[in-house]
């Protein structure tokens, strides 16, 4: 399921965007300005039963003078056969005599699940007894209807937010995740779905397609709010679900009893929310979000529901989080008749470093199983069937049309920076075109789909390219997944259009006889081929395949233009990297081509990972670079060279995080702002500098607006995000910002990169400066604390060689 963010600005482009909650509570100024006459909808479940109480009373008094009532009542059994729990309240003027009409209130308060909210989640995994814990919660769970209950999971979500310690909130998922193994392991789907804010993967593009109206409507029916009560709320907490969490706490009484929201029916609400089209589709859907809002018990449980609905949990729980407590997980824990080992015992006495490598182990098949099939609903059903084993990569890895996360390449400044690094090797170079990654699948019926970079289904936005894949298909070829980028080109004179061009294709519905903006798919590699994966192999096979075996069509589908060369090679590497940027393209990209390297002397050669080498322990011998496919990650096999690199100094891809109230002439806006990378094992961002240079006027302005106080776009302060210091105002983090820098230093104060060159101190920027909003990217492709240690590190060892020049020409002198 598609990000807040990126369904904003998919929405923004091809339809009218629904009113955001925020924008909602706005409106609601004006409109309570006027005198607004009470409704049943705007009066909390106690007013207006007691205000029913009191009129039926009344009617009954007046009737009884003429006439007793024989009408059969129905009271609270806690309550004496004559008197209304409400009707108590009411001024008796006459004896009542047995009523038609007795309402009964139910009391919010007590109504929490106290066995669930008990378990102690956040305990150590090594200590958790989970075998104890589930067979209280089973027994719980079947005096409620026998399936795990919502507040379990919010139990999870409620300690995950309590901390900012990435250790806790992983260990805490890990039990609860535990805790469902061997309690209810058919809930461990649905809770893997909730804890991850999303109810499908990215391809399948279900969305639960609300508006802030529809969450507003059903807090002021539910809860009793008026317009005026659901703003004040709104603008003290700035959160949907923190407005949840007040008005239910305020709640006093109900007239319905809550049923036990269950993991499972909280689930599929959703799912019956995103499923509901056409006539009468909005009306379902409210239905569906106030009986949610209904079944809630206790205060927790109402601000996660609403967080859900409005998809931003704000736990901090990433996927790379969700995927390692799974891998953690399974090796303490498996379901009841499961045949697969378990070490919990063993886990226990295991050391540290010990128990780091074993997690380790499980986490890189999980993660690696999950690039390369990311659906949960093949990869949750396999871990309760065969655990953490081998045989996970082949139950659940590469099939056709279910897009593999794209293997990247990472940066390097300069050409003889890359000849360094590639010292002694063969390899590739190739043009990287200004153009939209795609990922095309074809099975044997020759159904083809077509995924982005960012596992984005766009079969709709290239029927051209669907209908090219029966042309471009070679003899003996029945099924393959190919990789390429697809790039505007002119079809006369086959010169290569700009990225901006590409845009303008419409993204849906596209009419192929009405295509005015043509397309080339230039390939560059091939992972599947006749149903037998290709990962494994190297790049000069897999190229290999892929030339021998497609067919090629002028200014359609061809090949990358490529290079093959050594180090030796400069001048070469140099004059193709010149007719790179001369037709406009964005730079190249340099891919090793085989497995083994070439015997080297050079003892200083870089490290092939940035965790490799620190300078406490410095790498003295180059490992070997694997071309092999490697999905979703980022390697020093494929390196890119791009021009704006080669022709300026170092600059990093920040996210903008929390701001300050500026001073003097910017007291209107946000400045300075707070801006971060991205923990890649984490999930967390790491507060790296503060920036207040760059920007313009009409820039300051415009991003005051975007980050209004009141918003969606500004947040309470989030457990993922690592600083210790508090801004006046906390991003929804969504947006990535190209900043240069004179250079990095060692800071007491940010946290970012510590561990990976100080285990005291983090990294940070001197004087950071902004050069642009890089709206190509997103947040998961921001630069990483690996990436900023890697450039710390040359930048000491660049120091370090400056300094020896001067100790040498010194002693020259001398």
């Amino acid at each position: 399921m598609p990000s807040p963010a990126k369904k904003r600005k998919r929405d923004a482009a091809e339809s009218s965007p629904q009113k955001s909650i925020a924008s909602f509570f706005k409106g609601q100024t004006t409109q309570q300005t006027r005198t607004e006459p009470s409704t049943d909808q705007t009066v909390s479940d106690e007013a207006l039963a007691r205000k029913l109480q009191a009129e039926w009373d009344q009617e009954e008094r007046v009737s009884s003078v003429a006439e007793p009532s024989d009408a059969v009542t129905t009271e609270r059994k806690d309550t004496p056969p004559a008197v209304s729990p409400i009707a108590a309240d009411v001024p008796a003027v006459a004896p009542v005599t047995p009523k038609k009409h007795t309402l009964s209130l139910q009391s919010s308060t007590g109504t929490e699940d106290t066995i669930s909210l008990s378990i102690p989640l956040d305990q150590s995994p090594q200590t958790f007894d989970a075998a104890e814990y589930a067979k209280e919660l089973r027994s719980h769970w079947t005096s409620e209807g026998g399936d795990a209950s919502y507040a379990l999971l919010t139990r999870a979500f409620v300690l995950a937010n309590a901390t900012t310690s990435r250790i806790k909130i992983v260990d805490t998922l890990v039990n609860f995740i535990r805790a469902l193994i061997e309690g209810d392991p058919s809930s461990l789907l649905p809770a893997v779905w909730l804890a991850t804010n999303s109810i499908s993967p990215p391809y399948d593009e279900l969305e639960l397609g609300l508006g802030g109206s529809a969450i507003s409507k059903a807090l002021k029916k539910i809860y009793g709010l008026d317009s005026q009560g659901l703003k004040i709320l709104y603008d003290k907490h700035g959160d949907a679900g923190d407005v949840a969490f007040e008005a239910k706490k305020r709640q006093a009484f109900t007239l319905v009893k809550p049923k036990p929201l269950k993991i499972k029916g909280v689930y599929q609400s959703l799912m019956k929310i995103a499923m509901s089209k056409g006539t009468g589709s909005q009306e379902t859907k409210q239905r569906i979000v106030e009986r949610l809002l209904q079944d809630t018990r206790g205060a927790e449980e109402s601000r996660y529901i609403v967080r859900t609905l409005v998809q931003n949990l704000r736990i901090g729980a990433v996927k790379t989080t969700m995927l390692i407590a799974l891998a953690r997980a399974f090796l303490y824990s498996k379901p009841a008749g499961a045949e697969f080992a378990v070490r919990p015992q063993e886990l226990t006495r295991l050391k540290k470093d010990e128990l780091a490598e074993t997690y380790n182990n499980a986490e890189e098949i999980v993660k690696a199983s999950y690039a390369r099939h990311p659906n949960y609903n093949d990869l949750v059903p396999c871990l309760l069937e065969i655990g953490v084993t081998e045989e996970l990569l082949v139950r659940c890895g590469l099939a056709l049309h279910i897009p593999l996360r794209p293997m990247l390449g990472s940066i390097t400044r300069d050409l003889s920076e890359m000849l360094t690094k590639l010292q002694a090797r063969d390899f590739s170079c190739e043009f990287k075109y200004d153009g939209q990654r795609a990922q095309v699948h074809c099975d044997e019926q020759g159904k083809v789909s077509i995924f982005s970079r960012h596992l984005e289904l766009m079969t709709e936005k290239y029927p051209d390219l669907v209908a090219l894949v029966p042309q471009i298909r070679g003899e003996g070829v029945s099924s393959f997944i190919l990789e390429g980028e697809v790039v505007a080109v002119d079809q006369q004179s086959g010169d290569l259009q700009p990225f901006q061009v590409l845009t303008n294709r419409a993204k849906k519905n596209v009419d192929i006889g009405a295509i005015t903006v043509n397309v080339c798919l230039f390939s560059f590699d091939l992972m599947y081929l006749n149903g037998e994966p290709l990962l494994d192999r190297s790049l000069r096979e897999r190229r290999e395949l892929l030339r021998s075996l497609f067919v090629e069509i002028p200014n359609r589908f061809t090949w990358v233009k490529s290079l093959d060369a050594t180090s030796a090679d400069s001048e070469a590497v140099l004059d193709f990297f010149k007719s790179a940027t001369d037709v406009k393209c964005e730079g190249i990209m340099v891919k090793v081509l085989d497995n083994a390297a070439k015997p080297t002397n050079d003892t200083n050669a870089e490290p092939t990972e940035a965790h490799e080498a620190t300078p406490k322990q410095k790498s003295t011998r180059r490992k070997a670079l694997l071309s092999t496919y490697e999905p979703d990650k980022r390697l020093e096999s494929w390196l890119k060279v791009k021009k704006d690199y080669s022709t300026s100094s170092d600059t990093l891809d920040l996210i903008p995080v929390a701001g300050w109230h500026g001073q003097g002439r910017k007291a209107k806006w946000w400045s300075p702002i707070l801006l971060a990378v991205r923990n890649p094992e984490t999930g967390s961002l790491e507060a790296v500098t503060k920036c207040m240079s760059g920007f313009t006027d009409k820039f300051y302005q415009t991003n005051t607006a975007k980050y209004a106080e009141g918003s969606t776009n500004v947040i309470s302060r989030p457990s993922y995000i690592e600083y210790p210091g508090s801004p006046d105002v906390w991003f929804h983090p969504q947006e990535v910002w190209e900043m240069a820098f004179a250079d990095i230093t060692l800071s007491p104060t940010y946290p970012a990169a510590m561990g990976l060159v100080s285990d005291e101190r983090g990294l940070s920027l001197r004087f950071p400066r902004f050069l642009r909003v890089r709206e190509d990217k997103s947040i998961e492709e921001a630069s990483s604390s690996d990436y900023l240690a890697l450039l710390w590190r040359k930048q000491m060892e660049k120091k370090a060689a400056v300094s020896s020049h001067a100790d040498d020409e010194v002693d020259d002198n001398i």
